[in-house]
């Protein structure tokens, strides 16, 4: 009951089928339909990291960056803070059906990478939302 009702939830994305390994159609299927869904409270999520570490308010350090500059601070934010880095992907892993678990336990590493790469991504490419999102 709860996988079917998690399926629906899911927006459809059109992606060319691949013969590629396991790890890309799963990455596919599974992680980019789930990081759209979860796309707004992604983005919340790392605006309260920003504020929560000072960067965003009153000083608003992060908002004086330039574009690469807040690039490289998101990458090594999602890289090196363990904690933070976990809570996002927990966040989408708590989307996966029972199937989609046992795969992704299965391969963890490789698609823990994966998902750490397109978390980066995804929010370095909206990054001017982060100081849009009202709290």
């Amino acid at each position: 009951m709860r996988d079917i009702a998690l399926l629906a939830l899911r927006p459809v994305i059109l992606t060319e089928t691949t013969t590629a390994g396991q790890a890309e159609s799963f990455q596919n299927q599974t992680l980019r339909p789930i990081l759209k869904l979860q796309n707004d409270l992604l983005l919340r999520l790392f605006r309260h990291y920003l504020v929560k570490r000072k960067q965003l308010g009153a000083d608003s350090r992060f908002g004086r960056m330039s574009q690469s500059e807040q690039h490289t601070y998101i990458d090594h934010a999602i890289r090196t803070d363990l904690k933070f880095r976990n809570l996002l992907i927990g966040t989408i892993v708590g989307q996966f059906t029972s199937a989609e678990l046992a795969v992704f336990l299965s391969d963890e590493s490789e698609l823990s990478r994966r998902l750490g790469n397109m978390l980066t991504q995804r929010i370095q490419s909206q990054q001017a939302l982060l100081l849009a999102i009202q709290e």
